[in-house]
C-alpha cells in the first residue's frame, strides 16, 4: 500500500497544467490567453500552493487583453492544457467589474466573488475519475446565472488538486480569469461575496485527502453557490 500510494505521487507531481483558452458558443478560442488573463504558470503549469496568497485572485502575470460576450444562462468552458490531469473539485466564480472601471486591469480584490458552479466529489470517494468528473478533462464547463445582471465580469475557474494534499499547505490550486461580457441579464443579487486571499482557510478540510484511510465525506471549500 505505501509502495502504491508513494508511486502515485511521483507520477501525478510531473502533470501539471494551465487554463488559458475558452469554449464559447462550442466555439474553443485559437490563442491561448485571448480572453484569459495570462498567468504565472504560463510556462511551468505549477500551481498556487498557498491560499494566502494574492495569486489566489487571478494567478495573472500580466493585464488582459480582449473579452469574449456569453448571454446569461449560457454555457462558458475553459480549455485545460493539457488536460485537468490531478484530482479534486473544480470551481467557478464570478466578480463584477465597476462600469467606471477598465476590464483588462481591473483587480479583484476584497469581497467582490461569488461561486456560480462546483464540480465536486461524487460518492462513493476515491482518487479516481469515478469520484470526480472533472478529472483527466480537457474542457471543464459551468453556466453564467440566468439572473446575473448584465455587466463585465471576471469569471474564475479554480482546479483543486489534492493528490499531496495529505497535510496542510499540500493541495495545489490551478487557476485563472476570464474577461467576459454578460448580456441579457437579470436583476438578481449575487452572494454570498467572499475575497481571494480570504475565503479559503490552510485548514480547511476541502484542501485535505486521505489516500488510507480514504474519506467517507467531501465538502469542498468556499461558500454556497449562487444558482441565480
Amino acid at each position: 500500500m505505501k509502495l502504491f500510494t508513494l508511486l502515485t505521487l511521483a507520477a501525478a507531481a510531473e502533470a501539471h497544467y494551465r487554463f488559458s483558452k475558452l469554449v464559447v458558443g462550442g466555439v474553443e478560442e485559437t490563442a491561448e490567453w485571448t480572453s484569459v488573463r495570462m498567468t504565472k504558470n504560463y510556462q511551468s503549469n505549477g500551481g498556487v500552493t498557498s491560499v494566502s496568497s494574492p495569486d489566489m485572485r487571478c494567478y495573472q502575470a500580466r493585464a488582459g487583453t480582449g473579452s469574449v460576450t456569453v448571454a446569461a444562462g449560457d454555457e462558458l468552458g475553459f480549455v485545460a492544457n493539457a488536460a485537468v490531469t490531478h484530482f479534486g473539485p473544480v470551481q467557478f466564480y464570478m466578480a463584477r467589474v465597476p462600469d467606471n472601471a477598465d476590464i483588462n486591469t481591473w483587480e479583484p480584490a476584497g469581497n467582490v466573488w461569488f461561486k456560480i458552479g462546483s464540480i465536486t466529489a461524487v460518492p462513493p470517494l476515491g482518487s479516481s475519475e469515478a469520484t470526480w468528473p472533472a478529472y483527466n478533462k480537457k474542457v471543464v464547463n459551468t453556466t453564467i446565472p440566468k439572473n446575473v445582471p448584465s455587466g463585465n465580469y471576471l469569471v474564475r475557474v479554480e482546479s483543486i488538486a489534492l493528490h499531496q494534499a495529505q497535510s496542510v499547505g499540500g493541495a495545489q490550486m490551478y487557476l485563472s480569469c476570464a474577461q467576459v461580457k454578460v448580456t441579457g441579464g437579470g436583476s438578481g443579487t449575487p452572494g454570498p461575496l467572499v475575497a481571494f486571499p480570504g475565503a479559503y482557510s490552510a485548514n480547511d478540510p476541502g484542501l485535505m485527502w486521505s489516500y488510507y484511510p480514504v474519506p467517507t465525506s467531501y465538502k469542498a471549500p468556499g461558500p454556497a453557490v449562487w444558482t441565480g
